[in-house]
Order: C-alpha cells, then structure tokens, then sequence
C-alpha cells in the first residue's frame, strides 16, 4: 500500500518571537521541520508535501533536498484548511499528516502507527497520550462503550469535559484517501475563524467508519511553541543521544555541558570530557580523548586521536594517532595525517599534513601539501595570498623547517631539506639542502657601554 506524508508547517509561531519561520528554529544544528523530514523519509513515502505559508520562501531555500514538494497556503486557516490545501497533490494510498514543529517524533513510533493502522483497516488513525496535567492539546472524546467519537480543541473543551477525558490528541494522523472527502465537510469555527482537522474524526466516525486511535510516548508529541519549549525539547534531545552512546561504551565527563548532534557517531572507550561540541557529520573513532572546550563539526577522526583543549576544528579528516591542539584550528579542508601533531596556536587551513608531521606551536599552514616526518618550527607560516589569488606551498618528505619562517607560495621545498631559523623563502629549495634568508651577524664590541658613557656626559 502507497503512503503519502503531508507535513503542516505554515504557522506564524507568534510566541517564538522571532522573524524567522517557527519551523526553522534548530534543535541541536538542526531544523525542527528537518527533524521531521528524517523521521519520516525511513517510511518510504511515495510523496511528501509541505505545507508552508510564514516564510515560505525561507523555509524552501532551507529545505533544499529530493523528494519534498511545497505547497503554500496562502490565508492560514487552521489545520484542515492546510490538508484541503495539500490533497490535490496527493494521487492514493494513505496520509500520514503530522506537524512540522515536533522533532521528536521517532521513525520506530511512527512505523508501529502504520503498522497498526493497515492491520485494524481505519479510514482515520491518530496518535494519543495520557496526561490530564497538560493544556493545548485536543482532547479525545469516547462514547461509554469506549469508541472514538471525535476531538475538541482545549480552549473549546469544558471544566466538566477537561475532567471527564484525559486522553490528548497529538496532531498525527493517517487519513485514508477516501476520507478526504470529508475535509469540505468542515465548518469554521465560529470563534477561532479557523478549519479543524480534528473534525475529521467526528465526520468519519458519524457516518460509521472506522476510526482508532493508538496511544503513544508523550515525549514524542512534544511540540515547539515558544523559546523555553524550545530549549526544553533540545535537552531532551541531548539526554537521549548522550544516554544512547553511553550503552554503546563512550564516556562522557560530565553530560550535562555536552552537546552531541543526532547525525554524530563515536566509536567506543572514547572519552569526551565537559563544554565539547560534536556537530553535524561528525565522526569520533575508538579510544579517542575529546579535552574540554573542543567544538568539531562535519569531521572524521580516525581511532587513538587527541583533541586537546579549545580547539576548533571544522571540516577535516584526522588521521589514527594524531594529537591536535591544545588552542589549534583546523579550517576547512584540512587532512592531517596517521600519528601527526598540530600544537597550541597552529591554524591550518586547506592543507594536508602526512604521517608524523609536526607542527607544534604558533604557524599558519594554508594551501601547502606537507610530506610525512616534516618538522615545522614555532612560527612558520606558509604565505599563501597576494591580495588577489592564492598558491600552493609544497614541503616534500623529512624537511626540517626553522622556526619565525616565511614561505612565500608558490614554493617547494626538496625531500630532506632545511630551512634555518627566520628565513623567507621566495625560491625553490632542492632536496637536501639548507635555505637561508638573513644578513650576516655583525657584533659590535663594547656597544653597550659606549652609548651608557655618551648617555652620562649628555646629562651633564
């Protein structure tokens, strides 16, 4: 049987305060409505349609992936104004809709809803919960046999009602094609102006179909309606990446100052120590050590690595065994090779360092290729801009480069050669030999005592 997923995500999100579409708002470096994407794209749908209206052209340029249609609803009126919006886009088959503002929703939850949705044949499904201590959600009403009858909105509901059913509408549902007839079946709501999907349920259940719902976590249901939601679905989040990889043997110093991305993965007896951040595409090898104060992001380490304090490192490969920091940066595009060390102060940036480098303290490296075993010295830095291009420095096998260089790209420096302290190398080095750039020293005998004398008879 076909699915076609229909994602609401045209609320204004007045309390968010923000100019910003609501549904772009990140949840650990991600879109909530991305979260929503993923959890659902495991269900193989043959359509999925978003339904945008504030910020609709930001949300499109965000949303930028295959397979997702958009569809703008251009007066936003409620939700079942949202899915009449979308169904001519959608061709059979069942409707999973659900909201664009609850990230986390589990593709597991949403696999065992349609599972059971096709096994009891419904034409309407919906998730619920129980909690009677909660506001905003709709509430579920049952006749005393215990049969669905329909949901009322909360701030339609009445003392008695709110009482009596404690059972909460979670917004998700799986609307059958033959059941979206019954969308121009409803009525504005004389107050709210708006068009309820939770009509839907009244309607399908009135003219005796068959209509379910399945309870499900309330942690799921959680939507994002405000900053501090925000915030308090972010900690959930975390709690629930960090608790996973703990079961899978990594340490974590102290969980409660780690922030780690859904879409990170580390390897275990890898120990990550407090205030670190592993972002994006990251991946952690085994036996890593993550110091304090370390943000990495889109990057792949390899097993044994040490990231040492405050450092940065975006978009790069590290190689087995290499130590990188304390304080260092790895910019963009930087590949440090098996067993290599990048010290305190030692930015890189697009340059890849081979086996056993070492660069220990205060260079810049951009743009250079660097064989294995090279040695830089405190202060080297690879200059590799004019003002209007940039040009590769290359440091073949076992240099030896002195410490307060300039290379001047671009260059190459010979396997084997040396490069002394506080030379500027504007030509190519051959291999094996010494390159230097500096005047002769030249010392004056008895200078310091000379000026002191000239001092003294001046002051008389």
């Amino acid at each position: 049987m076909s699915l076609s997923v229909i994602i609401l995500a045209a609320g204004l999100g007045k309390r968010m305060r923000s100019d910003k579409p609501k549904v772009l708002h990140e949840v650990l470096g991600r879109p909530m409505l991305q979260h929503v994407i993923d959890a659902v794209k495991p269900l193989k749908p043959s359509k999925v349609v978003v339904v945008i209206g504030n910020g609709a052209d930001a949300v499109k340029k965000q949303i930028n992936e295959k397979g997702i249609s958009f569809v703008l609803q251009k007066k936003l009126l409620g939700t079942g104004d949202a899915v009449l919006t979308a169904r001519n886009h959608i061709r059979s088959g069942a409707i999973l809709v659900i909201n664009g503002d609850g990230p986390l929703i589990t593709t597991k939850t949403l696999k065992g809803f349609l599972t059971k949705h096709r096994r009891h044949k419904n034409i309407v499904s919906f998730l619920s919960f129980l909690n009677d201590s909660l506001a905003g959600y709709g509430r579920v009403f049952r006749d005393k046999s215990g049969k669905v009858t329909g949901i009322v909105e909360d701030k339609h509901a009445s003392p008695e009602e709110r009482a009596k059913f404690n059972e909460l509408n979670s917004g998700i549902y799986i609307i059958e094609k033959a059941a979206l007839r019954y969308l121009s079946e409803i009525k504005k709501n004389s107050s709210s102006g708006e068009y309820y999907l939770t009509d839907i349920v009244d309607l399908a259940a009135s003219a005796g179909k068959k209509v379910n719902t399945y309870l499900c976590p309330q942690e799921e249901t959680r939507g994002v309606n405000s900053r501090r939601e925000l915030f308090e679905i972010s900690n959930i989040m975390r709690d629930k990446i960090i608790s996973k990889w703990l079961d899978k043997g990594v340490t974590f110093i102290d969980p409660a100052t780690t922030v780690i991305h859904s879409s990170v993965s580390i390897g275990k007896d890898t120990i990550i120590y407090p205030n670190t951040y592993l972002e994006g595409s990251t991946s952690i090898g085994r036996n890593c050590i993550i110091y304090p104060g370390s943000r990495i992001c889109d990057s792949s380490l390899g097993d044994n690595v040490i990231v040492k304090d405050s450092t940065l490192i975006e978009s790069s490969l590290i190689g087995k065994g290499a130590s990188i920091g304390p304080f260092a940066h790895l910019r963009p595009e930087s590949d440090i090779g098996r067993n290599a060390k990048v010290g305190n102060f030692v930015e890189i940036k697009k340059s890849r360092l081979e086996e056993g480098v070492k660069a220990s303290h205060l260079s810049y490296l951009g743009d250079a290729e660097i064989g294995k075993d090279v040695n830089i010295g405190a202060g080297t830095i690879t200059c590799n801009y004019d003002g209007k291009n940039k040009f590769k420095t290359k440091i073949e096998a076992g240099v030896f480069i002195g410490s307060d260089s300039q290379l001047v790209a671009p260059v190459t420096i010979g396997k084997g050669a040396y490069v002394a302290a506080g030379a500027t190398i504007t030509k190519n080095v051959p291999s094996g030999a010494l390159a230097i750039s500096r005047n002769r020293q030249k010392n004056l005998d008895s200078w310091v005592s000379n000026n002191k004398s000239k001092s003294r008879k001046k002051g008389k």
